[in-house]
């Protein structure tokens, strides 16, 4: 495949109207600043604060993008967020957030259209591409419903940064891009030089897995060949309150658990993160100069049966899912990972008795817990492996 880049430089220029007063009165202006505040007896207008930096978010209306939309927003930054469709009610909590009137900016881009991606870069000094698509049932179509979304589009949103001079590019991978991997060696904590076995996860019919394996190898490869600044950040499970309207699929496998979902869970290790944490580690990741190549954003490991035993700690009311009892742990997929090296970089995620606790509190006051008559509870698809079924 051939890359063509076309570079187009944005330069922003600010013109501001000086007052300068008469030389002869220079000598009275000096004496009379401190007490009149201005010059020449007349107070001036302090000078306007320097343009905020623009940044891009990729799926601004998503889960983890939200999060990040207000930590930027929160931390001075103007923002470029695309999404499908700017008026479609689900996207309207990113025009309530602090700082959203004056410095966020929707667009409506597709992945699979570069030429929106394009406008959408256009003038950002950095992006975070978070836009990926995460299917909560088994699909029908893999290459057109995940596979193309996720690679293709990557692609695109890095030639369109390519095209504009973005200075840096954080993408959101994930720890299935790490997980299945059968050559690692036993007993040995998962770390950022493991990649997952895309012909297994191809094979096993694993569509997410190999999705992001595909999209953060592309992601590398094209900042290797290309000159692009390009930092890859994993998440494992993302739990956490939500700022957007519609549940995502990491926050429907923990309703299910809660809810008592009618499957026998077996009893495997979990990596769990809190959503605003990963938000915080990628502006960290983005922010320091001194980042490079990928980094597992995975602090928290927890059995199921733990995990079981810490939600009836906090509310014990609930049915919880059952879970398979009589065999030990099952680490023949999911093994333990480390977050050191993003750690190192000043990264200080919460406890996971936090996480869960804040997420039952969202979940009651939305109502994510009661039963809907018609919509039985179902674990979610890429969640499977924790079935026998």
């Amino acid at each position: 495949m051939k890359l063509f880049m076309v570079s187009v430089v944005f330069v922003l220029k600010d013109a501001f109207d000086l007052a300068v007063c008469d030389g002869s009165r220079r000598g009275e202006q000096q004496a009379g600043r401190a007490a009149s505040g201005g010059w020449c007896g007349v107070e001036m207008a302090s000078p306007p604060p320097p343009p905020s930096r623009r940044v891009c978010v990729t799926g601004g209306g998503g889960y983890i993008a939200s999060w990040l939309v207000k930590l930027l927003l929160a931390r001075g930054y103007a923002v470029n967020a695309t999404v499908r469709d700017p008026g479609d009610p689900k996207n309207a909590h990113l025009g309530q957030l602090d700082g959203a009137a004056g410095n966020l900016r929707l667009f409506k881009a597709d992945l699979l259209h570069p030429d929106a991606l394009t406008a959408a870069v256009a003038g950002c000094e950095g992006v975070f591409h978070v836009a990926s698509p995460v299917p909560s049932v088994k699909v029908v179509d893999p290459e057109s419903e995940v596979l193309v979304p996720a690679v293709k589009g990557t692609l695109n949103i890095l030639q369109a940064c390519s095209a504009n001079n973005v200075q840096k590019v954080v993408v959101v991978s994930s720890t299935s891009a790490v997980h299945f991997n059968p050559s690692w060696p036993q007993g040995k904590p998962k770390d950022e030089t493991c990649w997952s076995d895309r012909n297994l996860c191809l094979k096993n019919e694993d569509w997410y897995m190999a999705a992001k394996t595909l999209a953060e190898e592309t992601a590398l490869d094209y900042a290797e060949k290309n000159g692009l600044t390009v930092i890859t950040v994993c998440p494992c499970i993302v739990l956490g309150p939500l700022l957007q309207p519609v549940v995502n699929t990491s926050s429907e496998f923990l309703i299910y658990v809660i809810k008592g979902g009618p499957t026998v869970m077996n009893n495997m290790l979990w990596h769990i993160v809190d959503v605003r944490d990963v938000a915080d580690a990628l502006l960290l990741v983005y922010e320091k100069v001194e980042t490079s190549g990928r980094y597992l954003c995975a602090p928290d490991q927890i059995s199921t049966k733990d995990l079981l035993h810490n939600l009836k700690k906090t509310r014990p009311d609930y049915n919880y899912v059952n879970c398979d009892n009589g065999t030990n742990l099952n680490t023949s997929i999911v093994t333990p990972i480390t977050s050191e090296k993003l750690k190192n970089l000043g990264w200080k995620p919460r406890n996971i008795e936090e996480t869960l606790f804040d997420s039952i509190e969202y979940y009651e006051k939305a109502g994510l817990l009661q039963d809907v008559e018609g919509c039985p509870c179902k674990l979610p698809h890429p969640f499977h492996m924790a079935t026998d079924k």
